[in-house]
């Protein structure tokens, strides 16, 4: 299977959007409405044309990951760092390795571009294979309940979460 990672164009807008929504049909801890988010973020002034990343097998759309900036915000300060949300492949693509494809591509991705930490809300026993730990090791957390092991950080660059701490602040995107 010959896969190219490229960045998304709004040509790909549609076809994203039905991976989106396929992939997540299943998912247990979904709404099912993962696809209008993706929609609803490409709008705001957190996207990151760069960071909105799709795999493509034979000039179709099969996997997308999206990396939006967020901030973490305590009462002595505001940090830049992004959030990894969704990453999605379609179902008959699964359990291929392109997710983890995607996932490394868009780190390094966000690397080169100067950003320094990622957060995710995933679950606990698939990213930390990528880097990710306990937001709570740095006292980062979630602006709603979640359990603690399922809302993590990754470092893009050395320490660069050593003097962060805070409640992440995501695009309103994400709640409407």
């Amino acid at each position: 299977m010959n896969i190219t990672i490229r960045q998304e164009q709004s040509s790909d807008y549609k076809f994203t959007e039905n991976v989106v929504q396929k992939a997540f049909v299943n998912m247990e801890f979904s709404d099912k409405t993962e696809h209008e988010l993706v929609d609803r973020l490409r709008k705001t002034n957190t996207f990151i044309p760069q960071l909105s990343i799709v795999a493509v097998v034979n000039d179709e759309v099969i996997g997308h990951i999206l990396l939006t900036k967020i901030k973490i915000i305590n009462v002595d300060q505001s940090t830049e760092s992004l959030a990894l949300a969704p990453v999605s492949v379609l179902p008959e693509y699964q359990n291929k390795g392109i997710g983890k494809l995607l996932i490394n591509t868009a780190l390094e991705k966000a690397k080169e571009l100067g950003y320094k930490s990622v957060v995710v809300l995933g679950h606990p026993d698939y990213y930390p294979q990528f880097g990710f730990k306990k937001a709570s090791s740095w006292k980062i957390k979630a602006p709603f309940e979640v359990p603690d092991d399922a809302i993590m950080a990754f470092e893009l660059s050395d320490n660069a979460l050593s003097n962060v701490s805070g409640v992440v602040e995501y695009s309103s995107a994400f709640f409407e």
